[in-house]
């Protein structure tokens, strides 16, 4: 499969690891996403604090997971508190890869927002703090800014690399072009490359396909997609009318029945079907068609129960063919903007 370089028994999981782009970084190809970790009380499905996550943190490194992904603006900083306050202290930090993302608004304050060098040069040492490390593994830009000129993002993302609080530098959401420009100009002054994208892509949003995931194939940049699953809709158990036998499905505002189109309905139903045939679920078979790409690094997942970790680690065993995977793919119909 893309990028796999070894695996190895956890559990009675065999866990596939590979290396994060064209870098010497490997990677769970299965990654837990930190989005809900300090939404206690804000969502329905958000309910992990400090006495919660350490369940999770366990069943993920128990089951082979060692990559886990945040960002400073989750929750106002209260994912990483959470993963510094548990997940740091449960093993070795050399054990695991731990990535964060910085450049969306933390507050009122004019600079307390976006990519320019005061920004990154504060955020990163409050990441530190939250953190409770010495380093983050992968920094990524969540979104880039219109005002901070890439010059000046560039440079001084790669003055934090060579200062040692960070060792690779990625990206999130943005224009294509917007990406091939920070990668140019890292070529060109010899600045930290970026390894990583962080972008929307599942079944039913492949929008991304068009620019962005030829460009990171071509340029050697990893993918790590959020929302691997259309946010629960790709497990399968949504109903038509509306809601479904989760928290999240009963709760998010973004799944309501309307959101999907009967392309997406039908592409659900080829996912039953296909996982009908390799004795595994329908999310099982979503994010082995995601790690079936040869661009693919690691799907971030998110989990509100343990077993879902579980579920998800088992993915990488499952190997589609050619066959299945054009059943799947062939009733998708663009959207005219993806939906995040």
């Amino acid at each position: 499969k893309g990028g796999s370089l070894c695996s190895r028994q956890q559990g009675g999981i065999f866990m596939k690891y590979g290396p994060l782009g064209r870098s010497g970084l490997i990677v769970s190809r299965i990654c837990l996403g930190g989005n809900s970790w300090g939404a206690k009380g804000n969502r329905g499905w958000g309910k992990f604090d400090e006495v919660e996550a350490p369940a999770y943190f366990k069943r993920a490194l128990d089951v082979g997971i060692t990559f886990f992904d945040t960002a400073d603006a989750y929750n106002a900083g209260r994912s990483e508190e959470i993963m510094g306050a548990t997940l740091v202290k449960m093993t070795k930090r050399e054990n695991f890869v731990l990535s964060t993302k910085v450049g969306i608004r933390m507050s009122n304050t004019e600079n307390d927002v976006g990519t320019g060098r005061k920004h990154l040069m504060a955020a990163i040492d409050e990441q530190l703090r939250r953190l409770q490390t010495d380093y983050i593994d992968v920094y990524q830009v969540h979104r880039l800014d219109p005002h901070t000129p890439i010059e000046e993002t560039m440079y001084t993302l790669d003055q934090i690399v060579r200062s040692g609080k960070v060792r690779y530098i990625g990206g999130s959401t943005m224009p294509a072009y917007k990406f091939a420009q920070m990668i140019m100009l890292a070529d060109w002054k010899g600045y930290s490359r970026p390894i990583a994208m962080q972008n929307l892509y599942n079944l039913i949003q492949r929008e991304e396909e068009n620019e962005m995931n030829r460009l990171c194939h071509e340029q050697g940049v990893g993918l790590i997609p959020y929302s691997p699953l259309a946010r629960g809709f790709l497990a399968g158990n949504r109903s038509r009318e509306g809601g479904g036998a989760t928290e999240r499905s009963k709760n998010d505002v973004q799944v309501r029945a309307g959101t999907y189109r009967d392309c997406d309905w039908e592409i659900v139903e080829r996912v039953k079907k296909v996982a009908l045939g390799k004795n595994a679920s329908p999310a099982q078979t979503a994010l082995a068609w995601l790690l079936s790409k040869p661009y693919m690094g690691s799907p971030i997942i998110g989990a509100t129960d343990l077993d879902q970790l579980s579920s998800a680690a088992k993915s990488t065993e499952i190997a589609l063919t050619v066959d299945e995977c054009k059943l799947l793919e062939e009733p998708y119909q663009p959207r005219l903007s993806p939906v995040n």
